[in-house]
């Protein structure tokens, strides 16, 4: 017996949801991450945001797309660094999807212009210190990206920032 399309599309309605976002992460030639300052929330954040998965939009896609728009910057982005599961109290889950940005030289950070609607400004931190900026899991998600880069083993897994494998 084959279930008719319309049950089908019941029971998928039916199932959990889970968010799922992506950012990319740019260091200058001195090993420093760029961070933007959201002005909706507390915290620094990577370039990147929600992945409009009902366009069909893949989290490369949305991290590349994201980055263009609150920076400025289209840039063909590098390897995934970190997938990470990011349960929430009183929201969906999120999976995060991290992708090398590069290196960035002086011309190219010169060029950058935030979107004002979301953005108040954007730095350059010092790896030591992007846990002051990037508050909670964000923060060990870019010290793990940044370490799978320097190791080269490729992409890490965690879950709310800690590695599980």
């Amino acid at each position: 017996m084959t279930q008719e399309p319309q049950d089908y599309a019941t029971y998928i309605s039916s199932l959990p949801r889970v968010l799922a976002g992506a950012a990319a992460l740019f260091r200058d030639t001195e090993g420093r991450v760029l961070l933007v300052e959201p002005n909706y929330r507390e915290g620094w954040a990577l370039p990147g945001g929600t992945v409009e998965s009902d366009t069909g939009e893949t989290p490369r896609e949305a991290a590349r797309r994201e980055t263009l728009e609150e920076i400025g910057l289209d840039v063909e982005l590098g390897p995934l660094l970190v997938a990470d599961w990011a349960r929430g109290e009183g929201r969906p889950p999120i999976a995060a999807y991290l992708y090398d940005g590069g290196v960035l030289e002086a011309e190219r950070l010169a060029a950058i212009r935030l979107q004002e609607d979301e953005l108040v400004s954007w730095r350059l931190v010092p790896v030591d210190e992007v846990k002051d900026y990037a508050l909670n899991a964000l923060g060990d998600r870019i010290l793990a990206a940044l370490a799978a880069q320097a190791d080269g083993t490729g992409a890490v897994e965690l879950v709310d920032g800690r590695r599980v494998a």
